[in-house]
C-alpha cells in the first residue's frame, strides 16, 4: 500500500483526503490512500515517518509548517527561500520539504490583478503568510504585514484604520480566524473603509465565504475564498508525489 497523508493539528476537516480519495479512484490507484495524522506535537513527527509503512508523501498544515523544516532531511530551494513546508517527499530513505502553496496562491492571484499591481495588506504572520509573501514579492507588489508584534516591523492589530485600508485595496487573510466551526469571527478590520476598489482574498475554503469575504462584499469589493488555491497546490503536491516515485 502506497499512503499519503495530512499532519496537523486539529484535523477536523479535510479537503486533502477528500480531494486525494477521489483521485486516486478516478485513477483506479487502489492501492493508494489518504490518511489524516492529527499529531499533538512536532515532536511526534519522527515517530510518525518510522511507523508509517508505505508513507510516499505528506502534506503540512496549521501549525507545523515552519516546525517540521528542522526535521527533513532536505529542503527545495523554493521552500527554503519561503521559509515553510506544506509538501514532503520521501525518496530513498529521505525526507524532502517543498512549498507547492506559492503556485496556488499565484494562480489564485493573477488572474484577479492582471497588470494591475495593487498595494497590499496581509493578515496575518504564520506559514501560509510566507507563500504570500513571497508571490508578492515576486510579482513587484508592495504590501505590508499585520501580526500581532512589531518585532519584524509589522503592523499590529490596533494600527488598522481606515487609511491603511484605502491605501491597500489587496487584502489578503492568511489566518485561520473565521475557519469552521468559528463562523462567526472575522479578522477585526475598519470594514467600511472598504470599496469597490477592493480585492479580500481568504486562504479559508471552509465555509465557502467567511464572515470577512461576507463584509467585503457588502461594501463592493471582489472577494475569492481559498478553495482554487487549495486545488492548485494539490495538483502540484501529486505531480512532486509522482515525480519522486519515479
Amino acid at each position: 500500500m502506497t499512503r499519503y497523508g495530512l499532519i496537523g493539528f486539529p484535523l477536523t476537516h479535510s479537503f486533502s483526503q477528500r480531494y486525494f480519495t477521489a483521485k486516486f479512484k478516478e485513477l483506479r490507484l487502489k492501492d493508494h490512500r489518504y490518511d489524516l495524522f492529527p499529531i499533538v506535537s512536532i515532536d511526534d513527527f519522527p515517530a510518525l515517518i518510522r511507523d508509517t509503512s508505505g508513507l510516499a508523501g505528506l502534506n503540512v498544515t496549521i501549525p507545523y509548517k515552519q516546525l517540521v523544516m528542522p526535521l527533513l532531511d532536505e529542503l527545495d530551494p523554493m521552500a527554503a527561500a519561503v521559509g515553510a513546508v506544506n509538501t514532503v517527499v520521501f525518496r530513498n530513505g529521505r525526507s524532502i520539504g517543498h512549498n507547492t502553496d506559492v503556485e496556488g496562491f499565484r494562480s489564485t492571484l493573477l488572474p484577479l490583478i492582471r497588470k494591475d499591481r495593487p498595494r497590499a495588506l496581509v493578515l496575518g504572520s504564520g506559514g501560509a503568510c510566507r507563500a504570500v509573501v513571497f508571490v508578492l514579492r515576486e510579482l513587484g507588489i508592495r504590501f505590508r504585514v499585520v501580526s500581532r508584534s512589531r518585532e519584524r516591523g509589522d503592523l499590529t492589530w490596533d494600527m488598522l484604520d481606515p487609511t491603511v485600508l484605502k491605501v491597500c485595496p489587496l487584502v489578503i487573510n492568511t489566518t485561520p480566524v473565521g475557519m469552521f466551526p468559528a463562523v462567526d469571527e472575522a479578522p477585526e478590520l475598519p470594514y467600511t473603509a472598504i470599496g469597490d476598489r477592493h480585492i479580500l482574498i481568504d486562504l479559508i475554503y471552509n465555509p465557502e465565504e467567511t464572515r470577512f469575504l461576507r463584509e467585503g462584499r457588502s461594501h463592493g469589493a471582489r472577494t475569492v475564498n481559498g478553495t482554487h488555491m487549495l486545488k492548485a497546490q494539490a495538483e502540484a503536491a501529486w505531480e512532486l508525489w509522482r515525480a519522486g516515485a519515479r
